[in-house]
């Protein structure tokens, strides 16, 4: 799973299941927290604040893939992280009503985790198409997010929730292995940086060197730095770091 364009986020389903799970949220907010239930408004910012984290890190983890691979995977876990607080958020609220999640194998439960997603088609306008993808994702949910019962509503956003996050595992593995073979640009630059830095440094390997007592690779002249032999010039193997050892110089 590789997307090389800032807008790759549109066609990926942790997106959609976030932006469902963020629409609902809003939706769940207004129509259930009352004044009694949230009177100083702090659930619902908590709410719909992890609910926005959760789909706007998908987006910025996308808009750097080209540029740091590193930087995608830590906005990518900070999205799984703000969709797992909003997970708790729902799961409390049905404790605080006294009731239990439903089981995952139950009728309910069964019949959201296979309502599937389209896959997306999108035109030349990516902006407008991808937002009625959203429209047309989260209405075939509505029988439960419409829901005038809140435990409905509740238990249906756990599920669709779980479902964004379990696809964000899947979408972190695959960067994983993208960032070891070939990271993004800001590492493809550390690592030229560090090689041309390193042939500059290094001094040229000597045509009457001898070769490493352990390794067998040719040795290279060096001057000690620091300690009591500061100053002085010993052979140090070319294999460094994985292999040090020294001889000194007749």
């Amino acid at each position: 799973m590789q997307f090389d364009h800032a807008s790759g986020y549109r066609r990926l389903d942790s997106w959609a299941l976030a932006s469902i799970a963020q629409l609902a949220t809003y939706d769940f907010c207004e129509k259930f927290l009352s004044r009694q239930l949230d009177p100083t408004g702090r659930q619902y910012d908590q709410m719909t604040q992890a609910a926005r984290s959760g789909k706007v890190n998908i987006v910025e983890g996308s808009a750097r893939s080209d540029t740091s691979k590193e930087t995608e995977m830590k906005l990518t876990s900070v999205a799984r992280a703000s969709l797992s607080e909003l997970h708790s958020d729902y799961e409390d609220w049905l404790l605080r009503h006294k009731l239990a999640p439903w089981p995952k194998n139950s009728a309910q439960s069964q019949a959201i985790y296979n309502t599937r997603l389209d896959k997306p088609d999108y035109g030349e306008d990516q902006t407008h198409d991808s937002c009625l993808h959203i429209l047309a994702q989260k209405e075939k949910f509505s029988r439960w997010l419409e829901s005038d019962d809140h435990a409905t509503v509740a238990n249906a956003l756990l599920i669709i929730i779980s479902r964004a996050i379990h696809t964000l595992v899947r979408q972190i593995e695959a960067q994983g292995e993208t960032f070891t073979q070939t990271g993004g640009f800001r590492e493809k630059l550390t690592t030229a940086r560090l090689e041309t830095r390193a042939g500059q440094e290094a001094p040229p390997v000597e045509p009457d060197a001898p070769a490493c007592p352990e390794c067998g690779k040719p040795m290279r002249r060096r001057k000690a730095k620091t300690g009591p032999n500061a100053g002085k010039e010993f052979w140090g193997c070319t294999g460094y770091p994985a292999c040090k050892t020294t001889r000194p110089i007749a």
